[in-house]
């Protein structure tokens, strides 16, 4: 793992505490919100992790729920403490998918499904560029930059050697024919691709188009495990102005499943490749 003091895995682990503690007294997260003068959706957020958890939260939430051994409480306060330090993604400012990135970077295993475009995690920053600047017209060139670099440094996840995150893409052969950045910059991004294919840990298929209609029409979406058995897999699907995070262990168990439809499907790796080979031969100036 990247980080013993990852501050997204931190928050969401103490979130994880935290409903347990509210179940435990058989209460809802609207009676402890009405209890603290609160929101419901803010009790909502401290416990899926997907807001920051202050001292004082823990403190008043292991009021409520009478807790009355002190090492839980200085355990939660330490994990609070914890969750609200700065992983390397804050040093870029403002990043619109940062819970996204804290999982990623804690993840053992990532597993993802791309309709359209090749994956971010493979992407060179030619490609990357041409990709933020299309997709994101109104974006202004200091932001498109701040947004590449983001990209390349989460990058180092697949090339260092030391517990490399273990990958598995399924490409849909849309992918390889969507001219991003023109030709050149297809033909390079695509014998990146190739080359990080060959790594052990990471995994590339494609999804022919002649298989017709698949399980992965409804969208790209990417499944995150993590080592530590506290930490549950979870569901991204990314949107425009939102992102949707599933951690139920029946949604999870759902879209897994439809994983393994997608890469029985697919082309096996050795075809996946001279797919791509061929592909980006065909990407001459």
């Amino acid at each position: 793992m990247a980080s013993n003091v990852n501050p997204t895995v931190r928050r969401r682990r103490l979130g994880q505490e935290l409903r347990k503690l509210r179940e435990q007294k058989n209460m809802t997260a609207e009676e402890v919100a009405e209890r603290l003068l609160v929101s419901q959706s803010k009790i909502s957020r401290l416990e899926n992790g997907r807001r920051s958890i202050s001292q004082r939260d823990v403190r008043d939430l292991c009021g409520v729920y009478e807790v009355e051994d002190q090492r839980v409480v200085d355990s939660l306060m330490e994990m609070a403490r914890d969750s609200r330090q700065q992983g390397w993604w804050h040093t870029f400012g403002d990043i619109p998918y940062s819970v996204y990135i804290g999982l990623e970077t804690d993840a053992e295993s990532l597993r993802v499904y791309e309709p359209q475009i090749v994956t971010g995690l493979l992407q060179t920053p030619a490609y990357a560029e041409a990709l933020v600047r299309g997709a994101l017209p109104e974006t202004s060139a200091a932001e498109i930059e701040k947004r590449v670099g983001v990209r390349m440094r989460r990058q180092e996840r697949i090339t260092t050697e030391n517990d490399p995150l273990r990958l598995w893409i399924v490409l849909d052969e849309a992918a390889l024919h969507r001219v991003v950045g023109g030709k050149r910059v297809m033909r390079e991004q695509l014998e990146h691709l190739l080359k990080l294919s060959e790594l052990p840990h990471v995994t590339v298929q494609v999804m022919p188009f002649e298989v017709g209609a698949h399980p992965g029409l409804n969208g790209q979406y990417a499944i995150l495990e993590f080592a530590d058995a506290a930490d549950s897999s979870v569901v991204y699907l990314e949107g425009v102005t939102s992102d949707l995070y599933l951690e139920k262990a029946q949604d999870v168990q759902k879209y897994a499943v439809m994983y393994e439809h997608l890469r029985a499907q697919s082309l096996s790796v050795e075809a996946s490749r001279q797919l791509i080979d061929e592909t980006a031969q065909r990407y001459t100036e």
